[in-house]
């Protein structure tokens, strides 16, 4: 048979064109498998060997992961394939992949270490399993991180009131007090997730930003298992020497006679990791004076505080921790001058304002014991008992208070609460989270009051020769409280919180309620989350706080009260609702808006109605309140700043408690108008910058305040205040590896702008309190060696 020649390059041609064809409708069909290679950390793992698999279990290609733990599979045809990684020291990890003509997802394969789970990989996921037993699903969070804690002027010598008052809708108070949408105090103050029970409020703070690796404020419509004082949540969690490895010293100090010498170390041996910190703090300026000078008359204080956690694992899914904090402080109560002398005391003709000498001593002591640990995949719990005890006593100056007061008291409070916490987390049901637990506290509170004071006729003194009352009782309180609640995802944009929590107060009164709550969280798109929520609550009168004494043992003395009615504090019910958004604007740029109305019967409230700082609690029988906060934050590259706004609205009317802190006249007008309360602020702000330049960190903080109430019945308002800070800090590494040295310079009310906090009118306000006067700090920090390499990082 003859082929000719151009038939043969007839057929070749033909078959070129069909294979150029059917290559190029191979290539068309070809796509990219990516992924990354990750720890049980979530770290990346570099060098990791990857082969993609077909079905048949050929291998029709090999990766390696890079640096950051990515790796990529190039050219592959639609199927089903497995990658399987290999690693020294890791088990081989697979993960299935399905390529569509829309492509693949990306892969994330987590290798698991061969040898055991080391200590670090179990801490972190029991980090992780205690996040997850308390959520914050409908409220609003505002986080500190032990970074953002650093970059305030003062670092970690900041006061933690001072570093919550950045937070939005926080107003300042005097004696160290903040509060927070609306509410007089009513915070909760958690530590790792347990809650501790009540102190007696003093001047002295009790916990200490030196020891969070967070603090985080939660607020609005909270779930379930938050309940008794819900205007906010302060939740701190702690550093850990395990994960947390440092020693450091650090002296601080400046001008008001200004001394704060403190240490931090924390580390490991085997199952056992510790952290300990301890701080004093010397002062001639320890509670805001009234007097608008830089120097206060009599007005010392001592403070010190001690924090430790120790952990000891029991195994890879279950420690056992102990938390202990103590504060012990004393305080001069600051000295007015010029006041005129109201009242006669027999043999002392003259005794000038200016040497009054009254002192307040304060102890708090506090423990946690916590079990926590994980069973399986989808378990969690936790179970901590408690215990904390704290005392006040007040040292009247005993001539100069009865002249300039015709009353002196000596009085001591104290409050022993123990009790325990079971928190519980199931994961098991595909798109819920089911939680479960319980709160019991038992309190007992000692209240002994020691009066001096003149006999009177019709209000008037009739002799110089004081009298003396005597007053001591000892209350005891219990509550048992109860929750269940469920995290469901309804779809992967949409959550949806309900639970249920009861409580049973057994104390002044006796009082239950059951609080149903329900939030949602909506996420439409990136960058957006819109929340809203509706809370029952039930708030007891705190123990420490109500006073009990006998007002007719006062009658015919110049001590005696203007008003005689005295009705027993009761528990606040509250219907709360709460709506917000936040929007990330641009990378970086987040800003959000969250609103609140709460109705409230039976509104506590407390004030201090004597020279002590010891709070009396009353009730109004109808309250509300509500706002509006802003926030808005900003970051890129070596420059963060933020601002906060909120808009606030809180009264109260008809006083049906502790009747005899007020006067006639007031009690009538309250009973008839709504009043604002008296640490009503209309409008608050909080801002501030941090800017990282050649290794020195500038940062400048500031806060507004529209100005808190007074005169009769709150029916005014002082005047705004603003109080700029600023700091600079500085980190040099010394040379051969001997650690870091961090200096530190701050300047507090930079423009030394006089303002008053308080005025010394308005509903339980006993004297005029200002505002700090400019002060320059300083500081060094030395990051010992022999806990972590030394770096030169900004803080």
């Amino acid at each position: 048979m003859r082929i000719s020649l151009a038939g043969i390059l007839i057929q070749l041609t033909v078959c070129t064109a069909a294979i150029a064809a059917n290559l190029k409708t191979s290539t068309t069909t070809k796509y990219r498998i990516t992924g990354v290679v990750k720890d049980a950390l979530g770290r990346p793992i570099k060098q990791a060997a990857l082969r993609l698999q077909a079905s048949n279990g050929r291998a029709v290609a090999r990766s390696s992961s890079n640096d950051a733990g990515e790796f990529s599979f190039i050219a592959v045809g639609r199927g089903t394939y497995a990658v399987v990684a290999t690693r020294n020291g890791f088990k081989t990890a697979t993960a299935i992949v399905t390529v569509s003509t829309k492509g693949a997802a990306p892969l994330v394969l987590a290798m698991e270490a061969e040898k055991s789970v080391s200590l670090a990989v179990a801490a972190t996921r029991l980090d992780k399993a205690r996040n997850s037993l308390s959520p914050d699903t409908g409220g609003s969070k505002y986080t500190f991180s032990d970074q953002a804690i650093q970059q305030l002027p003062q670092g970690a010598n900041t006061p933690l009131n001072q570093v919550i008052l950045q937070a939005p809708g926080v107003a300042q108070d005097s004696y160290g007090q903040i509060h927070v949408r609306g509410d007089h105090a009513n915070l909760q103050y958690r530590v790792n997730g347990v809650q501790l029970p009540e102190g007696i409020t003093g001047f002295g703070q009790v916990l200490s930003p030196r020891f969070a690796q967070s603090i985080s404020l939660l607020t609005g419509v909270l779930p379930a298992q938050f309940g008794l004082r819900t205007a906010g949540i302060i939740d701190i969690k702690t550093k850990d020497g395990l994960l947390d490895n440092l020693a450091d010293v650090d002296f601080y100090g400046g001008q008001r006679g200004t001394t704060q010498p403190s240490f931090e170390y924390g580390g490991s041996k085997g199952n056992f990791s510790y952290f300990v910190t301890g701080q004093y703090l010397g002062t001639d300026r320890g509670v805001e004076p009234p007097t608008s000078g830089p120097t206060a008359i009599h007005d010392t204080s001592n403070q010190g505080a001690g924090f430790g956690y120790f952990s000891y694992f029991i195994n890879s899914t279950m420690r056992l921790s102990l938390i202990s904090g103590t504060a012990v402080n004393h305080f001069q109560i600051p000295a007015n001058p010029d006041q005129p002398q109201l009242f006669k005391l027999e043999d002392v003709p003259v005794y000038p304002s200016a040497k009054v000498r009254d002192n307040q001593f304060e102890q708090n002591y506090f423990n946690v014991l916590a079990l926590q640990g994980t069973v399986g995949e989808d378990f969690d719990y936790q179970i901590a008992p408690f215990s904390r005890y704290s005392t006040v006593t007040f040292n009247p100056d005993h001539t100069g208070d009865l002249i300039y007061n015709g009353a002196a008291a000596k009085v001591f409070r104290s409050d022993w609460g123990n009790g325990f916490q079971i928190d519980t987390a199931y994961h098991g049901v595909t798109d819920h989270t089911f939680r479960l637990g319980g709160y019991f506290d038992a309190e007992r509170a000692e209240i002994d009051n020691h009066e001096s004071t003149f006999p009177a006729v019709g209000g008037v003194q009739s002799s110089p020769i004081p009298i003396s009352i005597v007053n001591d009782l000892a209350l005891q309180t219990w509550i048992y409280s109860g929750y269940i609640q469920d995290e469901w995802k309804l779809t992967k944009q949409l959550t949806f919180n309900y639970g249920v929590r009861f409580d049973l107060y057994d104390g002044l009164v006796r009082a239950d309620q059951a609080s149903p709550r329900v939030a949602l969280v909506y996420t439409p798109f990136k960058g957006t989350t819109l929340h809203a929520g509706y809370a029952r609550q039930m708030t007891p009168p705190e123990t420490e706080l109500v006073s009990v004494s006998d007002i007719k043992q006062l009658e015919g003395t110049t001590g005696a009260p203007l008003s005689k009615g005295n009705g027993t504090p009761t528990v606040e019910r509250d219907h709360l609702f709460d709506v917000g958004a936040t929007q990330e604007i641009i990378p970086g740029l987040n800003v959000g808006i969250d609103s609140y109305y709460k109705k409230a019967a039976d509104l506590i409230d407390e004030g201090q109605f004597g020279p002590a700082l010891i709070f009396e609690t009353f009730n109004y029988a109808k309250g509300r309140v509500w706002g509006v906060e802003f926030t808005g934050s900003y970051t890129h590259e070596k420059f963060y700043a933020y601002n906060n706004f909120a808009y606030s609205v809180a009264q109260g009317t008809q006083v049906e408690s502790g009747q005899f802190n007020f006067t006639p006249a007031e009690l009538s007008y309250i009973n008839s108008h709504y009043v604002f309360l008296d640490h009503d602020q209309t409008f608050t702000n909080s801002a501030g910058a941090v800017y990282n330049w050649r290794g020195f960190a500038f940062s400048i903080d500031g806060i507004y305040g529209s100005g808190l109430r007074s005169g009769f019945a709150n029916t005014g308002n002082l005047p705004f205040y603003i109080q700029v800070d600023a700091g600079i800090t500085k980190r040099v590494p010394l040379p051969n590896n001997r650690g870091v040295l961090e200096f530190r310079t701050a300047i507090v009310n930079l423009a030394d702008r006089t303002y008053l906090v308080r005025n010394g009118t308005g509903i339980g306000v006993f004297a005029d309190q200002y505002g700090p006067r400019r002060a320059l700090y300083g500081g060094i920090k030395w990051e010992l060696p022999f806990t972590k390499p030394a770096s030169v990082q900004a803080p």
